[in-house]
């Protein structure tokens, strides 16, 4: 038996493959996929300054926005290494306009598994040498396996997924998913190339006192919202709060469930849906907030049964410490 916090990333999947309902060994490769993807993705973030991969790629993805060079190169590499491993049947990114199928006409291809990734989330962050991160999101086909996928098989409620995680890129790397049976974090020792167990079971804080919005769209929000900013700023009981702000999810995301505390983009008169994608960053975070005692809000409804109607879907996101979604909500419905 592995000494626990002695585990790689390898060794901990196989260890636990038996407590996942599917254990036939294609969810373990899939994910050491995505492990090996993160450490080449990981290998150019570290060389943004030294080679040509920062800035704009000088085109706009399916979501109007600049791609920048490290989002195209992290979205070739994320399909690529997926596609290689010959494990899955479809893939969609939100730097794609479409979902892309694998293996559409072969008859013998039995593969049930379909990733949705945000490959590069924050990544206009890199030019100012601040973390960034990758998101992933992991669900079995609801299509007959040999067919060729369809939009059925990416437009499944967030309640359906069977593993979703994230990497950081910061000041150490970072690897931490869930496959519903907790929250796990794993280090890149990067003299070896290999990730080891290093945040066993992390949880949230039930409540914390940090608050992460984008305070300079204040007067777009909500009156709800407002109000709620307003209380976290008040001195009164363990008040006020921290502001803190990355503009990167997965950073934000990651200290909040570390030190407890709230993360919102709620809608506003500029962005009536919000900004963040449902199916690309919302269901997988909100996924692995569950699994970690906290909770994900659109404000009225937990983010994780709402059925999607599109690939690019947007959504109000309100995450974090359970107490504190909580209290969001009481403000957002009042």
């Amino acid at each position: 038996m592995f000494e626990k916090q002695h585990l790689t990333l390898g060794e901990f999947i196989i260890a636990n493959q038996d407590s996942f309902q599917y254990s036939s060994g294609e969810l373990s490769r899939l994910l050491n996929g995505i492990r090996l993807a993160a450490k080449v993705v990981n290998h150019e973030v570290n060389k943004a300054g030294l080679v040509d991969i920062i800035g704009t790629a000088g085109e706009m993805n399916i979501q109007g926005e600049n791609q920048q060079k490290l989002d195209v190169l992290a979205n070739e590499k994320f399909i690529q290494t997926l596609k290689n491993r010959e494990i899955v049947c479809g893939i969609a990114s939100e730097e794609e306009d479409d979902f892309i199928s694998i293996n559409s006409f072969d008859e013998n291809h039995q593969n049930k598994y379909i990733v949705l990734i945000d490959p590069l989330d924050g990544s206009s962050n890199i030019d100012v040498n601040v973390s960034v991160g990758t998101i992933f999101s992991i669900y079995r086909r609801v299509t007959p396996v040999g067919t060729p996928v369809t939009l059925k098989d990416f437009l499944q409620p967030g309640k359906n997924q069977i593993a979703a995680g994230y990497i950081i890129y910061g000041t150490s790397t970072m690897l931490v998913y869930t496959t519903g049976n907790g929250v796990n974090g794993f280090t890149l020792n990067p003299a070896l190339g290999t990730f080891y167990l290093s945040h066993p079971d992390m949880k949230y804080p039930e409540t914390g006192k940090i608050y992460s919005v984008n305070e300079g769209n204040y007067i777009h929000f909500p009156q709800g919202v407002k109000d709620y900013i307003k209380y976290c700023q008040m001195e009164e009981g363990d008040r006020p709060y921290t502001s803190r702000y990355i503009g990167s999810l997965v950073s934000d995301f990651h200290r909040n469930m570390i030190k407890g505390g709230i993360y919102m983009y709620p809608k506003s008169s500029v962005a009536q849906n919000g900004k963040l994608r449902l199916l690309y960053e919302c269901n997988p975070m909100a996924f692995l907030a569950e699994q970690a005692g906290g909770k994900a809000s659109n404000g009225f409804r937990p983010i994780m049964e709402i059925e999607p109607t599109e690939l690019h879907e947007r959504v109000p996101f309100f995450c974090g410490s359970k107490k504190m979604v909580e209290k969001v909500e009481e403000f957002i419905q009042a």
